[in-house]
């Protein structure tokens, strides 16, 4: 690899490093659903390489539940994708909120699980009467608790509408039938989103926690004609801050 001038760069092996060029690593609940094209876990979702790690026995309920004995599970598969070289880690579960804090304590490079972690960004660019509107996989989870972990001192300015209920997303996303009717799920996600914004009128933008949603992401936005943020606005955001590419152009 030639430098700036042409000049030789020497490089230095990292131990037990087996590839390179992956500067964001993912961390994936034990889970198995069609991932497609805007979810998380499928890697034609980015402009850039990504490494997954799939966290042994991280399952859907375990991350609903927000059980906490998983965090050992979660810190092995973190300490691996890091020795590989990723410059940043994060997430594909919302829930995962509950152990940001402390697996950024222990890993030496960015860590960002959750796409909530978005909420205070986005309400700084909203008025102060303004509400962010969450569409979640499960409503009953995402509490006063988690939000306040999260930097969020105002409850209130946040508005939640969960799937739970919602019978083709349930079906595929939390009882894991293995069969994924996307044009119906697009369907049920978009009609929360309406109702969400109908119920409250205060809500300027919409985020989506579940990191099965992005796909869904566009749908939404013509649906409601507001700002949409998910997994992945984060994850390229992140991105573009690690990997910082020299400008080009001309005057």
């Amino acid at each position: 690899m030639s430098g700036r001038h042409g000049a030789t760069m020497i490089h230095k092996a990292r131990p037990g490093q087996v590839s390179g060029g992956e500067a964001i690593g993912i961390l994936l609940l034990d889970t198995s659903v069609p991932f497609i094209p805007g979810d998380v876990a499928n890697a034609t979702t980015y402009d850039f390489p990504v490494r997954f790690r799939k966290v042994e026995g991280f399952t859907v309920a375990r991350a609903i539940g927000k059980d906490p004995s998983i965090f050992v599970a979660l810190l092995a598969a973190a300490r691996d994708v890091a020795g590989q070289g990723v410059r940043a880690v994060t997430g594909d579960c919302g829930f995962m909120a509950v152990h940001q804090e402390r697996l950024a304590h222990e890993l030496d490079v960015p860590v960002f699980l959750s796409s909530l972690l978005q909420i205070p960004f986005i309400l700084s660019t909203i008025g102060r009467s303004a509400k962010v509107g969450v569409l979640t996989a499960d409503s009953r989870s995402l509490d006063d608790a988690m939000l306040s972990s999260l930097g969020i001192g105002d409850p209130h300015r946040v508005a939640v509408e969960g799937l739970q209920g919602r019978e083709r997303f349930r079906s595929f996303a939390i009882e894991e039938t293995g069969v994924l009717d996307a044009p119906a799920v697009e369907e049920e996600v978009v009609r929360a989103a309406r109702d969400l914004v109908r119920r409250d009128p205060a809500v300027r933008t919409i985020l989506l926690e579940c990191s099965l949603l992005p796909p869904y992401a566009a749908a939404v936005q013509q649906a409601v004609g507001l700002p949409v943020y998910d997994y992945i606005t984060m994850i390229n955001h992140v991105f573009s801050a690690v990997v910082r590419r020299p400008f080009r152009g001309f005057m």
